[in-house]
């Protein structure tokens, strides 16, 4: 997985397997990420999925639970793809179709925590 710090948030993607061609599965990355959770619960995160046009609302569903926690820990959490329509997800999941915007999202979400909102 890839992992790109920012102020107030963490951005991962899949990392292409050895030798660069083949993308890991979603279902690989959520497992990678499920298993270093732990290095991210003081952060915000978004998942970058925009370069990865395979994924399926399946997929997208596999992250609700971690969804879930971060947002009971006041934490936002962002899902970046395009190839799924936001309609058939779950409250609890933001779904954006760019990077920029879950950057946004995160800034908002972060001021309405500081205004108690």
């Amino acid at each position: 997985m890839e992992i790109e710090k920012k102020d107030s948030f963490i951005i991962l993607r899949p990392k292409p397997n050895f030798g660069g061609k083949q993308m890991i599965t979603i279902a690989d990355f959520y497992n990678e990420l499920v298993e270093n959770l732990s290095n991210f619960k003081t952060d915000s995160l978004i998942i970058d999925l925009s370069n990865n046009i395979k994924v399926d609302l399946k997929e997208i569903l596999l992250f609700s639970q971690i969804g879930k926690e971060l947002k009971n820990n006041n934490l936002s959490f962002v899902i970046v793809s395009d190839a799924v329509n936001i309609d058939h997800l779950p409250n609890h999941l933001v779904l954006v179709p760019t990077l920029t915007e879950a950057e946004d999202i995160i800034e908002i979400e972060n001021i309405e925590r500081d205004l108690g909102i």
